[in-house]
């Protein structure tokens, strides 16, 4: 608790490595575009008209709309917004998506209290950095194989931290902060039988980044609380201490920085989707394949994501479906891959027959996300591809210029060209951003 709370305590004041600024502006961007365009998917229209209910104190605006509100009510709606669907990032390995509850609750306190872009940064490299560790402090994979929800604890931490740095928390504050946050945490990995992304999108989004504003908000307006709640009787690490390791909790604290480890999608589809079309889009580049070169494909991923995204009623979390459609388009965009009416296209359908999905044990134990893709075509020929490492993770990142191009796929279509170019510029550039409330016109539609 003193390690931690002192890290939370220092995060407003501490200059980051140029590499890791440098990720946390890309990360921004594209949760900023994933909550764009998932304010006009289901999830995002249901955040709105939640907002729009609302009133209070106008503090934070939320994003897609002109509602300027409360910012617990702005980071709830802002979090759906982030996880209306499968665009925002994530970290693979430590089961959690930190952009689209951590980014909400720290724009939503930044516009509060004025704060400026390095601010913001500086609470975002904290939030991924207490969102991961407190995932892999519960046990990861082992925690949700009891039931719970790894992206709802781990986002409850990391946006009550990201709020907190905003505020201006000391390491005392800091205290009672993880103290409203583990109160507050809670999350049922059931989630997985939401049909219309709603729950989900305010499982990992919505309700970590409200109880994380909530928790900094009432800490910096004097509440206490427990001085250590995750330790001794009764406290967070008794109640769920069946497959805990607490020292993870600050392991690598201050030298390896979670934003680092976190993937940005190179597609707006599920995560474990991403190797198998990143080993697709490598044959179709390497040998120039198209869909009715196509007799049979085996895609392989390990076991969790075979069974999560197998033949999903969701277009863009359905493997078989969203192989088929790069196969037969040569490329995914955000539009195609949430184009429910592909589901019926025919090419697509009489192609989705060919492709088989296997579960692999052995790539649960790898270290990478990865995935074998098989080929054989009608003339008789095999290919393969392994994905070791998939474009958009910490051994294979992303580019400037790919984010920024993913980015405006998502933007374009909601605010425009030009208002798009001005948020990226912005995002670019938020050291100069003085008031995060200089981001509002550039975020509502």
């Amino acid at each position: 608790m003193r390690r931690l709370a002192a890290y939370i305590g220092a995060a407003s004041r501490r200059n980051l490595p140029a590499a890791v600024t440098e990720r946390a502006k890309q990360h921004l961007l594209d949760t900023l575009a994933a909550m764009v365009s998932g304010s006009r998917l289901l999830p995002g229209r249901r955040a709105i008209e939640l907002a729009s209910t609302q009133g209070g104190v106008k503090e934070a605006g939320v994003i897609g709309s002109r509602i300027v509100t409360n910012a617990v009510t702005a980071a709830l709606a802002n979090g759906m917004h982030g996880h209306s669907d499968e665009t925002d990032d994530t970290y693979y390995l430590a089961l959690v998506h930190p952009g689209c509850s951590i980014v909400p609750a720290a724009l939503a306190m930044a516009e509060r209290e004025q704060a400026g872009g390095t601010a913001l940064l500086r609470a975002m490299v904290l939030g991924y950095d207490v969102c991961a560790r407190v995932s892999k402090a519960l046990g990861i994979e082992k925690f949700r194989s009891r039931g719970h929800s790894t992206h709802s604890f781990g986002g409850t931490f990391g946006s009550a931290a990201a709020a907190g740095a905003i505020a201006r928390v000391d390491a005392d504050q800091a205290r009672y902060l993880l103290s409203y946050a583990a109160q507050q945490a809670s999350g049922l990995s059931c989630w997985a039988r939401d049909t219309e992304h709603i729950e989900k999108a305010f499982d990992f989004g919505g309700m970590p980044a409200r109880n994380g504003v909530t928790a900094a908000i009432m800490v910096a307006m004097n509440f206490t609380g427990v001085e250590d709640a995750l330790s001794g009787d009764r406290g967070f690490f008794h109640a769920f201490g069946a497959t805990a390791e607490p020292e993870q909790l600050t392991a690598g604290l201050g030298r390896e920085y979670e934003i680092m480890n976190t993937a940005i999608k190179r597609w707006a589809a599920g995560y474990p989707i991403q190797a198998p079309l990143d080993a697709v889009s490598n044959l179709i580049a390497s040998h120039g394949i198209t869909a009715k070169d196509v007799e049979r494909v085996v895609v392989t991923i390990d076991e969790q994501g075979a069974r999560t995204v197998n033949a999903r009623n969701m277009a863009d979390i359905n493997i078989q479906h969203l192989v088929a459609l790069l196969l037969v388009d040569g490329e995914i965009t955000f539009a195609s891959s949430h184009d429910e009416k592909r589901l019926r296209d025919p090419a697509v359908a009489k192609l989705r027959k060919r492709i088989d999905l296997a579960g692999s044990a052995a790539l649960m134990r790898t270290s990478t996300t990865q995935a074998i893709v098989e080929i054989a075509t009608r003339r008789g020929e095999q290919f393969r591809f392994h994905t070791r490492a998939v474009r958009g993770t910490a051994t294979n990142p992303m580019s400037r210029a790919e984010v920024e191009a993913k980015s405006r796929d998502l933007l374009i279509p909601v605010l425009g060209a030009r208002r798009a170019g001005e948020l990226i510029e912005t995002v670019w550039t938020i050291e100069r951003v003085k008031d995060a409330r200089e981001l509002r016109p550039l975020l509502r539609a």
